[in-house]
């Protein structure tokens, strides 16, 4: 019965969010705009730090041998 009623209520909160989506378009617009250039900056810096990473472990094992 639990795995039905939170299946039930994830669908009504994505229901909800939709709706609410389109009711107040104009602040999720501003808060799209506002939110999504930081989460860009923010991945790419993780992605970098990562390849720069992976590259430098490749070049350590690479003088190793």
């Amino acid at each position: 019965m639990g795995k039905i009623l939170s299946i039930a209520v994830g669908a009504a909160v994505i229901i909800a969010g939709i709706l609410l989506m389109f009711r107040w378009i104009d602040p999720f617009k501003m808060f799209i705009k506002g939110t999504l250039p930081a989460l860009l900056i923010f991945g790419g810096t993780i992605a970098l730090m990562a390849g720069i990473s992976e590259f430098q472990d490749t070049l350590k094992i690479k003088e190793k041998k």
